[in-house]
């Protein structure tokens, strides 16, 4: 004898199925199949008491039935592990008929299912196809704890409520489907937006590489890049310095660091370092192959290490390397735990060959930039020079005190020894200078020559060693210093000794170490330039004053020559005369053919104090008041210069006194006519206004006479 199923309490059976409506209302409102399931449960209550309720799901591509099963109490059941045409959904789904298992014990077409049923208490089943217009769902199976719980009566209820549940299923799965398909194209468009990305960095970093930009700014931009592109929280730039070994950090780019990030941090290339992070390079670099870090790694690091104060967790290094030669380290940091993949490490090392590439052309065009600004401020030295020198080739004079100055010269010009000059001003101590470089191994590189005493001392500095531009205000563009500018060649550096003592520690740094840097920039550069220095003044003494480093005048005085005074070798005065007559002639366009010999010992009496600049200037003079093939020698000048000085020597006369004396008597000799070619500054050898300047400097004024006694 049959017994239904135990139903919900409904006064008529059109209650029961308005029930039924508001049930399937209800579960048509769920969006997707986990809400939908939850909800089955809970409004299926309403219609119908079960013990066991399973809703299956067949896969036709994978051939699987996904069942979903609860107990009585709503509670969800493992899925069971059995074949298709094991369960009982199976049957109802292949042949869209319910099935009733009066007695589970008893019945043995699916016995799998069966064993399960028995498991659960269950003593009945029911089986219904859940299928709509389109297509074929499952199957809904619910179970009693009773024999013969399922009546027809019942099972055409369950038929209309199998119905529902199958539109409700379809709406859901439907929903699953279009979430899935939404998923899926979200992550498709996530990865080509990171492919896009990646194919755009690399596209930046080649443009990058091609523009030829400043080096620091190059590599900045690459950084950047890089960081954005693959989610990191820094981006760093090493350079191998292949004359120290080290690797120094170029570039890098940290926005959300803690502290203020330093680019100026260098690694020794030691495998045997005890340092991690050499070590670590120096694998990278040795093997080209990039070096993977794990947290365990970086707790090798010392505590004050930036990754550690950055709390860096992941850190990647690729090699730079182009023509099997290294170049550097590009490395990237995560503060995440999140492992760099293998997808990102392969296109990371397409990216450290391209800035491989960008670092080669940085540096031939810093190379090429440095040559070119080298190669300019040589060419204007060199104009400034032409523009400023006789530029005489010779040192002219036989005398035993030139002579020996010379065989000075010929003794250290082939060494790369330093040479100190002394001599008076004036005497010539730029063409021993030059001697000595034209007869060294240094003939081919530049010479050099900077006036100590001509520059303002807040910019010595800069003249000697250069500046970046902004260093100081007025630095408008990079400069490059003498010492620089003298690599492979010659520096010259006159008046020596009006260096100022806070400056000279650095002379003697660029003399012992040959490096020094520029104003405004930490990187140290080296040079190769021999030194020549000259002074007039005694620097033993000033080092014993203090007023000059003790141990700089040492390192200066390796190879003294002292260049004699025109006074000194008088008998070269007819040579030197003759050689300014024909030089300064031949400027002027006019033909000097005879010296007369009294002019020649005048000249030969007169000592000179202003060397042989002051002959110079006397015989440029004389070639300008020459009308003829005479040099006419204003003698009257020349002998009033001597009687002037010989009297104020014998009189102990101050030089103010002899010039204010001296200056008189040609005012005198010319009635204190000031201009023309007859007045006192032609023969004075000055311009009006430079003598009526030293006349009120001197306190010369004309006296007027007094007026005589009235009639």
């Amino acid at each position: 004898m049959s017994v239904s199923i135990p139903t919900a309490s409904f006064g008529s059976v059109t209650e029961r199925y308005e029930a039924l409506f508001r049930v399937s209302q209800s579960l048509i409102s769920a969006c997707c199949s986990e809400k939908l399931f939850s909800i089955l449960v809970r409004e299926l209550r309403q219609v119908l008491n079960f013990d066991y309720l399973g809703v299956g799901i067949y896969d036709e591509k994978a051939h699987e039935v996904q069942l979903k099963s609860f107990d009585r109490s709503g509670a969800s059941l493992g899925p069971p592990k059995l074949a298709p045409e094991e369960t009982v959904t199976w049957w109802a789904y292949q042949h869209q008929q319910p099935v009733i298992v009066p007695s589970v014990t008893e019945e043995t077409r699916f016995t799998p299912a069966m064993e399960i049923l028995k498991n659960l208490a269950i003593r009945s089943a029911c089986a219904l196809p859940m299928s709509t217009a389109n297509r074929r769902l499952g199957g809904l199976v619910l179970g009693s704890q009773q024999e013969n719980a399922f009546s027809q009566e019942e099972v055409c209820f369950l038929s209309v409520l199998a119905n529902q549940v199958a539109l409700a299923v379809d709406a859901a799965l439907s929903f699953d489907a279009s979430e899935q398909a939404q998923l899926e194209l979200e992550a498709k468009h996530e990865e080509l937006e990171a492919e896009r990305n990646r194919l755009q960095l690399l596209l930046d970093v080649t443009n990058q590489v091609v523009s030829n930009l400043e080096p620091h700014d190059l590599f900045r931009a690459i950084a950047a890049s890089v960081r954005r592109v693959m989610h990191c929280d820094g981006v760093g730039i090493s350079l191998l310095d292949s004359e120290n070994a080290e690797l120094r950090m170029y570039a890098i780019d940290f926005p959300e660091s803690k502290g203020p990030m330093q680019d100026c941090i260098s690694y020794p290339v030691d495998g045997d370092s005890p340092n991690p992070k050499a070590r670590w390079h120096t694998r990278a670099l040795r093997t080209g192959q990039p070096i993977i870090l794990q947290p365990s790694d970086l707790d090798e690091l010392d505590p004050a290490d930036p990754a550690v104060a950055e709390g860096i967790q992941r850190l990647c290094l690729f090699p730079m390397i182009s023509r099997n030669h290294p170049l550097g380290i590009l490395g990237l940091g995560r503060r995440e735990d999140k492992p760099f993949t293998q997808d990102e490490v392969e296109f990371l090392t397409q990216v450290a060959r391209q800035v491989a590439i960008a670092v080669e052309n940085a540096k031939a065009y810093q190379k090429i930039a440095d040559l070119k600004d080298k190669l300019a401020q040589e060419k204007l030295y060199l104009e400034d020079e032409i523009r400023t020198e006789l530029n005489f080739e010779h040192i002219v004079g036989q005398s035993g005190a030139l002579r020996r100055a010379l065989q000075q010269v010929e003794t250290v010009a082939p060494t790369e020894s330093t040479v100190l000059i002394y001599g008076e001003t004036g005497s010539g101590k730029e063409l021993i200078a030059r001697a000595i470089h034209e007869r060294s191994m240094r003939r081919s590189g530049a010479f050099v020559k900077l006036n100590c005493a001509a520059i303002p001392t807040g910019l010595l500095e800069s003249e000697l060693f250069g500046h970046e531009k902004g260093a100081f205000t007025g630095a408008i563009a990079q400069r490059i210093g003498r010492f620089e500018l003298a690599n492979s060649g010659t520096i010259f550096l006159d008046e020596i000794g009006e260096i100022p003592l806070e400056l000279q520690p650095k002379l003697l740094r660029v003399l012992q170490e040959r490096e020094f840097e520029r104003l405004g920039n930490s990187r140290t550069l080296h040079t190769d330039a021999r030194l020549i220095a000259a002074t007039n003044r005694d620097l033993a003494v000033l080092a014993e004053e203090g007023k000059f480093r003790s141990d700089l005048f040492y390192r200066l005085n390796v190879f003294p020559i002292s260049v004699p005074s025109l006074r000194e070798r008088s008998e070269d005065i007819p040579s030197l005369v003759r050689h300014f007559a024909q030089e300064f002639s031949r400027r002027m366009n006019k033909r000097i053919d005879t010296i007369p010999s009294e002019t020649l010992q005048a000249l030969a009496r007169y000592h000179w104090p202003g060397n042989i600049r002051e002959l110079q200037n006397m015989i440029e003079r004389a070639v300008i008041l020459s009308n003829g093939p005479v040099l006419k020698v204003p003698l009257t000048e020349l002998k009033q210069r001597t009687t002037s000085g010989n009297a104020s020597v014998n009189r102990q006369d101050t030089l103010k006194e002899a010039e204010r004396k001296h200056i008189l008597s040609v005012l005198e000799e010319t009635r204190w006519v000031l201009a023309g070619p007859e007045g006192a500054a032609t023969r004075l050898g000055m311009k009006r206004s430079t003598l009526q300047y030293r006349m009120g400097k001197l306190g010369i004024a004309r006296q007027r006479p007094q007026p005589g006694p009235r009639a």
